[in-house]
Protein backbone atom coordinates (compact mmCIF):
# COMPACT_ATOMS: atom_id res chain seq x y z
CA UNK A 1 0.00 0.00 0.00
CA UNK A 2 3.19 2.11 0.52
CA UNK A 3 3.57 4.69 3.03
CA UNK A 4 3.12 3.76 6.69
CA UNK A 5 2.39 0.31 7.37
CA UNK A 6 -0.91 -0.53 7.32
CA UNK A 7 -1.52 -2.10 10.35
CA UNK A 8 -0.29 1.89 11.99
CA UNK A 9 -2.98 3.60 9.43
CA UNK A 10 -6.01 4.75 11.72
CA UNK A 11 -9.48 3.46 11.26
CA UNK A 12 -11.58 5.69 13.39
CA UNK A 13 -9.59 7.38 15.09
CA UNK A 14 -7.52 4.41 16.37
CA UNK A 15 -4.74 1.96 14.43
CA UNK A 16 -5.62 -1.19 12.73
CA UNK A 17 -3.64 -2.94 15.03
CA UNK A 18 -5.58 -2.17 17.80
CA UNK A 19 -9.17 -3.27 16.71
CA UNK A 20 -7.93 -6.50 17.40
CA UNK A 21 -6.42 -5.98 20.79
CA UNK A 22 -9.37 -4.49 21.71
CA UNK A 23 -11.46 -7.27 20.72
CA UNK A 24 -8.44 -9.55 22.46
CA UNK A 25 -9.32 -7.51 25.96
CA UNK A 26 -12.61 -8.83 26.04
CA UNK A 27 -11.39 -11.88 27.10
CA UNK A 28 -9.59 -10.91 29.98
CA UNK A 29 -11.78 -13.10 32.09
CA UNK A 30 -11.76 -16.38 29.61
CA UNK A 31 -8.36 -17.02 29.25
CA UNK A 32 -6.25 -13.99 27.40
CA UNK A 33 -3.84 -12.53 30.31
CA UNK A 34 -1.13 -11.08 27.07
CA UNK A 35 -0.49 -9.28 24.23
CA UNK A 36 2.33 -9.05 21.99
CA UNK A 37 2.85 -6.67 19.35
CA UNK A 38 4.99 -7.64 16.56
CA UNK A 39 6.60 -4.74 15.22
CA UNK A 40 8.74 -4.16 12.01
CA UNK A 41 12.62 -3.85 12.19
CA UNK A 42 12.68 -0.40 11.27
CA UNK A 43 9.58 0.90 13.14
CA UNK A 44 10.31 2.77 16.35
CA UNK A 45 8.36 1.83 19.70
CA UNK A 46 7.68 5.46 20.18
CA UNK A 47 5.45 5.85 17.26
CA UNK A 48 3.25 3.18 18.44
CA UNK A 49 -0.10 5.24 20.00
CA UNK A 50 -1.95 2.87 22.23
CA UNK A 51 -4.04 3.37 25.49
CA UNK A 52 -3.10 0.53 28.43
CA UNK A 53 -4.67 -2.39 28.39
CA UNK A 54 -5.85 -3.97 31.38
CA UNK A 55 -3.46 -6.81 30.93
CA UNK A 56 0.17 -7.27 30.08
CA UNK A 57 1.26 -5.58 27.08
CA UNK A 58 4.50 -5.82 25.43
CA UNK A 59 6.04 -4.86 21.74
CA UNK A 60 9.05 -6.60 20.27
CA UNK A 61 10.16 -5.91 16.77
CA UNK A 62 9.89 -9.17 14.19
CA UNK A 63 12.62 -10.04 11.69
CA UNK A 64 13.00 -10.34 7.67
CA UNK A 65 10.05 -12.98 7.38
CA UNK A 66 6.92 -13.72 8.51
CA UNK A 67 8.11 -17.27 10.73
CA UNK A 68 10.87 -15.04 12.25
CA UNK A 69 8.52 -12.58 12.82
CA UNK A 70 6.14 -14.80 14.77
CA UNK A 71 9.13 -16.52 16.37
CA UNK A 72 10.24 -13.44 18.08
CA UNK A 73 6.44 -12.94 19.21
CA UNK A 74 6.21 -16.55 20.25
CA UNK A 75 9.21 -15.92 22.23
CA UNK A 76 8.11 -13.39 23.63
CA UNK A 77 5.20 -14.28 25.68
CA UNK A 78 4.80 -16.56 28.76
CA UNK A 79 1.46 -18.57 28.19
CA UNK A 80 1.16 -22.20 27.52
CA UNK A 81 -1.22 -21.54 24.78
CA UNK A 82 -0.96 -18.45 21.57
CA UNK A 83 -3.52 -17.13 19.26
CA UNK A 84 -1.29 -15.77 16.15
CA UNK A 85 -3.24 -12.70 14.18
CA UNK A 86 -2.58 -10.67 11.01
CA UNK A 87 -2.87 -7.57 12.81
CA UNK A 88 -3.98 -6.08 9.53
CA UNK A 89 -7.42 -7.97 9.98
CA UNK A 90 -9.06 -5.56 12.26
CA UNK A 91 -12.81 -7.14 12.53
CA UNK A 92 -12.13 -10.31 13.82
CA UNK A 93 -14.39 -10.63 17.14
CA UNK A 94 -14.12 -12.13 20.82
CA UNK A 95 -16.52 -14.69 19.48
CA UNK A 96 -13.93 -15.93 16.65
CA UNK A 97 -11.16 -15.77 19.16
CA UNK A 98 -12.64 -17.59 22.15
CA UNK A 99 -13.98 -20.49 19.63
CA UNK A 100 -10.44 -20.80 18.06
CA UNK A 101 -8.96 -21.00 22.38
CA UNK A 102 -12.24 -23.87 22.73
CA UNK A 103 -10.74 -26.02 20.07
CA UNK A 104 -7.48 -26.15 20.48
CA UNK A 105 -5.42 -28.59 23.13
CA UNK A 106 -1.59 -29.96 23.14
CA UNK A 107 -2.08 -31.94 20.29
CA UNK A 108 -4.72 -29.94 18.29
CA UNK A 109 -3.80 -26.77 16.60
CA UNK A 110 -7.26 -24.65 15.55
CA UNK A 111 -7.32 -22.17 12.55
CA UNK A 112 -10.60 -20.28 10.80
CA UNK A 113 -11.49 -21.75 7.54
CA UNK A 114 -14.26 -20.29 4.86
CA UNK A 115 -15.32 -22.04 2.01
CA UNK A 116 -14.32 -20.49 -0.95
CA UNK A 117 -17.43 -18.41 -2.78
CA UNK A 118 -15.98 -17.32 -6.03
CA UNK A 119 -15.52 -19.23 -9.05
CA UNK A 120 -11.51 -19.84 -9.56
CA UNK A 121 -9.24 -19.66 -12.86
CA UNK A 122 -5.01 -20.17 -12.82
CA UNK A 123 -3.37 -18.40 -15.69
CA UNK A 124 0.31 -19.99 -16.35
CA UNK A 125 3.65 -18.15 -16.69
CA UNK A 126 4.15 -18.13 -19.81
CA UNK A 127 4.30 -15.82 -22.59
CA UNK A 128 0.44 -16.94 -23.48
CA UNK A 129 -0.88 -16.56 -20.48
CA UNK A 130 -3.20 -19.76 -20.89
CA UNK A 131 -6.36 -19.60 -18.60
CA UNK A 132 -7.63 -22.63 -16.90
CA UNK A 133 -10.80 -23.80 -14.02
CA UNK A 134 -9.86 -24.92 -11.11
CA UNK A 135 -12.44 -26.43 -9.34
CA UNK A 136 -13.35 -24.50 -5.89
CA UNK A 137 -15.40 -27.51 -4.14
CA UNK A 138 -13.47 -28.34 -1.41
CA UNK A 139 -11.11 -25.39 -1.24
CA UNK A 140 -11.33 -22.92 1.36
CA UNK A 141 -9.38 -19.40 2.16
CA UNK A 142 -7.33 -19.63 5.46
CA UNK A 143 -7.76 -16.90 8.25
CA UNK A 144 -6.29 -15.74 11.19
CA UNK A 145 -6.20 -15.76 14.45
CA UNK A 146 -4.21 -19.12 13.94
CA UNK A 147 -4.11 -21.05 17.93
CA UNK A 148 -1.42 -23.68 18.95
CA UNK A 149 0.78 -24.89 21.81
CA UNK A 150 3.08 -22.03 22.16
CA UNK A 151 6.64 -24.91 22.58
CA UNK A 152 4.87 -27.33 20.24
CA UNK A 153 4.41 -23.79 17.57
CA UNK A 154 7.85 -22.66 18.33
CA UNK A 155 9.94 -25.38 17.23
CA UNK A 156 7.12 -26.59 14.17
CA UNK A 157 8.25 -22.51 12.62
CA UNK A 158 12.20 -22.68 13.45
CA UNK A 159 12.00 -26.10 11.21
CA UNK A 160 9.81 -24.37 8.38
CA UNK A 161 11.41 -20.55 8.03
CA UNK A 162 9.24 -20.26 4.70
CA UNK A 163 5.98 -21.67 5.76
CA UNK A 164 3.14 -19.14 4.14
CA UNK A 165 1.60 -18.80 7.81
CA UNK A 166 1.52 -21.31 11.03
CA UNK A 167 -0.87 -23.63 10.09
CA UNK A 168 1.28 -25.02 7.49
CA UNK A 169 4.27 -25.22 9.88
CA UNK A 170 2.42 -27.14 12.05
CA UNK A 171 1.16 -29.88 10.07
CA UNK A 172 4.20 -30.08 8.23
CA UNK A 173 5.24 -31.06 11.89
CA UNK A 174 3.01 -33.89 11.93
CA UNK A 175 0.61 -32.34 14.61
CA UNK A 176 -3.41 -32.42 14.46
CA UNK A 177 -5.41 -29.23 12.77
CA UNK A 178 -8.94 -28.74 13.29
CA UNK A 179 -10.90 -25.86 12.12
CA UNK A 180 -13.49 -22.92 12.86
CA UNK A 181 -15.59 -21.36 10.64
CA UNK A 182 -14.51 -17.81 9.63
CA UNK A 183 -16.10 -14.86 9.40
CA UNK A 184 -16.88 -13.00 5.98
CA UNK A 185 -16.03 -9.36 7.46
CA UNK A 186 -12.27 -10.86 8.93
CA UNK A 187 -10.61 -9.52 6.00
CA UNK A 188 -6.89 -8.83 5.58
CA UNK A 189 -5.99 -5.08 4.80
CA UNK A 190 -3.65 -5.53 1.43
CA UNK A 191 -4.49 -3.06 -1.06
CA UNK A 192 -5.78 0.35 -0.86
CA UNK A 193 -9.39 -0.86 -1.96
CA UNK A 194 -9.33 -3.12 1.31
CA UNK A 195 -8.95 0.13 3.25
CA UNK A 196 -11.44 1.96 2.57
CA UNK A 197 -14.18 -1.02 2.47
CA UNK A 198 -12.28 -0.86 6.42
CA UNK A 199 -13.21 2.73 6.82
CA UNK A 200 -16.88 2.12 5.49
CA UNK A 201 -17.48 -0.44 8.06
CA UNK A 202 -15.93 1.45 10.84
CA UNK A 203 -17.39 4.53 10.46
CA UNK A 204 -21.05 2.48 10.55
CA UNK A 205 -22.51 3.95 14.12
CA UNK A 206 -24.92 1.82 16.79
CA UNK A 207 -27.23 3.79 18.29
CA UNK A 208 -28.86 2.58 21.29
CA UNK A 209 -32.15 3.93 24.06
CA UNK A 210 -31.89 3.59 27.75
CA UNK A 211 -34.53 4.07 30.14
CA UNK A 212 -34.15 5.62 33.87
CA UNK A 213 -36.09 5.98 37.02
CA UNK A 214 -35.51 7.31 40.49
CA UNK A 215 -37.97 7.86 43.21
CA UNK A 216 -37.24 10.05 46.77
CA UNK A 217 -39.03 11.37 49.62
CA UNK A 218 -39.92 14.80 49.63
CA UNK A 219 -39.21 15.78 53.65
CA UNK A 220 -38.06 19.20 55.62
CA UNK A 221 -34.28 21.30 56.22
CA UNK A 222 -33.43 19.27 52.59
CA UNK A 223 -31.84 21.11 49.59
CA UNK A 224 -34.35 20.48 46.85
CA UNK A 225 -31.76 20.06 43.78
CA UNK A 226 -32.58 19.09 40.33
CA UNK A 227 -30.51 19.04 37.56
CA UNK A 228 -27.72 20.10 39.36
CA UNK A 229 -30.16 23.31 40.50
CA UNK A 230 -30.61 24.15 43.70
CA UNK A 231 -34.60 25.16 44.15
CA UNK A 232 -34.55 28.26 46.50
CA UNK A 233 -37.35 28.86 49.00
CA UNK A 234 -38.46 25.16 48.81
CA UNK A 235 -40.02 24.06 52.14
CA UNK A 236 -39.11 21.09 51.33
CA UNK A 237 -35.98 18.74 49.81
CA UNK A 238 -35.49 15.39 48.45
CA UNK A 239 -34.24 12.45 51.17
CA UNK A 240 -31.51 10.51 50.08
CA UNK A 241 -27.92 9.37 50.57
CA UNK A 242 -26.45 11.92 48.18
CA UNK A 243 -27.88 15.42 46.95
CA UNK A 244 -31.01 13.38 46.02
CA UNK A 245 -30.88 14.73 42.49
CA UNK A 246 -33.49 12.16 41.42
CA UNK A 247 -33.32 14.21 38.16
CA UNK A 248 -30.17 13.71 37.52
CA UNK A 249 -30.17 10.11 38.76
CA UNK A 250 -32.78 8.76 36.63
CA UNK A 251 -30.81 10.58 33.64
CA UNK A 252 -27.80 8.66 34.40
CA UNK A 253 -29.31 5.36 34.58
CA UNK A 254 -30.58 6.17 31.07
CA UNK A 255 -27.32 6.80 29.96
CA UNK A 256 -26.08 3.31 31.87
CA UNK A 257 -28.87 1.45 30.10
CA UNK A 258 -27.97 2.20 26.93
CA UNK A 259 -24.72 1.52 27.14
CA UNK A 260 -24.91 -1.88 28.89
CA UNK A 261 -23.25 -0.65 32.08
CA UNK A 262 -24.12 -1.39 35.56
CA UNK A 263 -27.25 1.16 36.94
CA UNK A 264 -25.93 3.94 39.73
CA UNK A 265 -26.76 1.49 42.82
CA UNK A 266 -23.77 -0.61 41.54
CA UNK A 267 -21.54 2.17 40.88
CA UNK A 268 -22.11 4.43 43.70
CA UNK A 269 -23.48 2.12 46.38
CA UNK A 270 -25.87 4.50 49.13
CA UNK A 271 -23.74 2.22 51.91
CA UNK A 272 -20.55 4.17 50.84
CA UNK A 273 -19.60 7.01 53.15
CA UNK A 274 -18.11 8.40 50.18
CA UNK A 275 -20.85 9.11 48.30
CA UNK A 276 -22.75 10.77 51.50
CA UNK A 277 -24.26 14.53 50.37
CA UNK A 278 -22.27 13.85 46.73
CA UNK A 279 -22.76 16.64 44.23
CA UNK A 280 -24.54 14.40 41.67
CA UNK A 281 -23.51 16.53 38.53
CA UNK A 282 -20.11 15.06 39.54
CA UNK A 283 -21.40 11.83 39.63
CA UNK A 284 -22.96 12.27 36.07
CA UNK A 285 -19.45 13.67 34.90
CA UNK A 286 -17.97 10.28 36.41
CA UNK A 287 -20.62 8.12 33.98
CA UNK A 288 -20.03 10.08 31.22
CA UNK A 289 -16.59 9.05 31.54
CA UNK A 290 -17.13 5.90 32.01
CA UNK A 291 -19.84 5.60 28.95
CA UNK A 292 -16.90 7.20 26.80
CA UNK A 293 -14.75 4.71 27.27
CA UNK A 294 -16.81 1.98 26.14
CA UNK A 295 -17.29 4.16 22.82
CA UNK A 296 -20.65 5.71 23.30
CA UNK A 297 -21.31 9.06 22.97
CA UNK A 298 -24.87 10.27 24.30
CA UNK A 299 -26.99 12.02 21.57
CA UNK A 300 -29.98 13.22 23.33
CA UNK A 301 -31.83 12.74 26.73
CA UNK A 302 -35.94 13.31 27.48
CA UNK A 303 -37.03 13.22 31.08
CA UNK A 304 -40.05 13.84 32.79
CA UNK A 305 -40.19 14.67 36.51
CA UNK A 306 -43.65 14.54 38.48
CA UNK A 307 -44.71 16.36 41.36
CA UNK A 308 -46.94 18.44 42.99
CA UNK A 309 -44.62 20.86 44.42
CA UNK A 310 -43.58 23.21 44.67
CA UNK A 311 -44.20 24.43 41.01
CA UNK A 312 -40.68 23.78 38.72
CA UNK A 313 -41.57 25.00 35.80
CA UNK A 314 -40.25 27.94 35.99
CA UNK A 315 -36.83 26.67 36.80
CA UNK A 316 -37.18 24.61 33.61
CA UNK A 317 -34.79 27.06 31.21
CA UNK A 318 -32.24 26.79 34.31
CA UNK A 319 -31.87 23.30 34.71
CA UNK A 320 -31.89 22.37 31.36
CA UNK A 321 -29.10 25.26 30.65
CA UNK A 322 -26.81 23.08 33.58
CA UNK A 323 -27.41 19.89 31.80
CA UNK A 324 -27.30 21.26 28.30
CA UNK A 325 -23.60 21.45 29.13
CA UNK A 326 -23.15 17.84 29.21
CA UNK A 327 -25.61 16.75 26.04
CA UNK A 328 -28.82 18.05 24.54
CA UNK A 329 -31.29 17.40 27.01
CA UNK A 330 -35.20 18.21 27.10
CA UNK A 331 -37.24 18.36 30.76
CA UNK A 332 -40.86 18.43 31.63
CA UNK A 333 -42.56 18.92 34.65
CA UNK A 334 -45.99 17.20 35.11
CA UNK A 335 -48.17 17.02 38.41
CA UNK A 336 -49.36 14.60 39.76
CA UNK A 337 -52.86 15.95 40.18
CA UNK A 338 -53.60 15.01 43.95
CA UNK A 339 -52.87 11.42 42.54
CA UNK A 340 -50.47 9.09 44.52
CA UNK A 341 -47.76 9.97 46.88
CA UNK A 342 -46.06 12.53 44.19
CA UNK A 343 -49.95 13.82 43.98
CA UNK A 344 -50.11 14.13 48.18
CA UNK A 345 -46.85 15.74 48.22
CA UNK A 346 -44.60 13.02 50.18
CA UNK A 347 -42.65 12.51 46.98
CA UNK A 348 -41.33 13.13 43.79
CA UNK A 349 -40.40 10.62 40.96
CA UNK A 350 -38.38 11.25 37.71
CA UNK A 351 -38.16 8.77 34.26
CA UNK A 352 -35.31 9.30 31.65
CA UNK A 353 -34.44 8.25 28.63
CA UNK A 354 -31.20 8.72 26.72
CA UNK A 355 -29.99 7.85 23.03
CA UNK A 356 -26.44 7.12 23.00
CA UNK A 357 -24.39 5.93 19.53
CA UNK A 358 -21.14 4.50 18.87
Amino acid sequence: MGGTPKQFLLLDNKPVWQWSADEAVKLKNSGISEIILVIPQDFEEKNISHKNFDLDFKIVHGGSQRAESVLNGLNAAKCDYVLIHDAARPFADKNLFLALMNATDEETGAIPLLPVADALKKIDGSSEKKISVIERDGLYITQTPQSFHRKKLIEAVAKNLSAKDEAESWLNAGHKLTQVEGQRLNFKITWQEDMRMAKAISEQKIARTGLGYDVHQLVPERKLILGGVEIKNSPLGLLGHSDADLLTHAIMDAILGASGLADIGNIFPADDEKFKDADSIKLLEEVLSRVKAEGWRVEFVDAVVEAQVPRLNKYREEIKNNLQKFFDVNIKFKSAENLNDAGRGLSMTCWAAATLEK
